[in-house]
């Protein structure tokens, strides 16, 4: 996947939200299995912590799960976090990421999440992907790699 695709996710609120309709700022979609456990709520934490850098440097950031809008509602309320979360209940938008795939835990193969975060630039273009995120210092990485394209970009458009 080279660009944002044209699928829509379903926001906390309800309501739709366009993933074409991103183009136009840099974007940040990171994918996490499930609301309110240990790594997702520390990853929605992170970023939540930076949601006010990745506000200056003119980036919006959405985390998506298969979680419903009311779950999302809840997990947003309970850890105060400051990212918009979306819905992919049906799954599509994760397997357009290829974000859903066959994990393994104690020997049972099963299909989940795989914890991954996309960076797009103005344009809807995949500037970067990152695939089996681990947590600790993921948000601070994002951040910084944000910062560069929104720099590079800036520049480009001043010359």
């Amino acid at each position: 996947m080279d660009e944002l695709p044209d699928l829509t996710l379903i926001a906390t609120d309800g309501s739709p939200l366009s993933l074409a309709a991103l183009r136009g700022r840099p974007s940040v979609v990171y994918f996490y299995p499930k609301d309110d456990t240990s790594g997702c709520t520390k990853e929605a934490q992170d970023f939540s912590r930076l949601a006010a850098d990745f506000t200056t440097a003119g980036v919006r950031v959405i985390g998506v799960s298969k979680d419903t809008p009311a779950s999302h509602q809840r997990f947003t309320g309970k850890h105060q976090l400051e990212v918009a979360l979306a819905s992919d209940e049906t799954g599509a938008v994760c397997e357009a990421f290829g974000a859903w795939v066959e994990k393994s835990m104690y020997g049972k193969k099963y299909m989940g999440i795989d914890r991954s975060t996309f960076l797009f630039d103005g344009a809807g273009r995949l500037a970067r992907a990152w695939r089996k995120v681990k947590v600790p210092g993921h948000a601070d990485e994002v951040l910084a790699a944000a910062q560069a394209l929104r720099a590079a970009e800036s520049s480009h458009s001043s010359a």
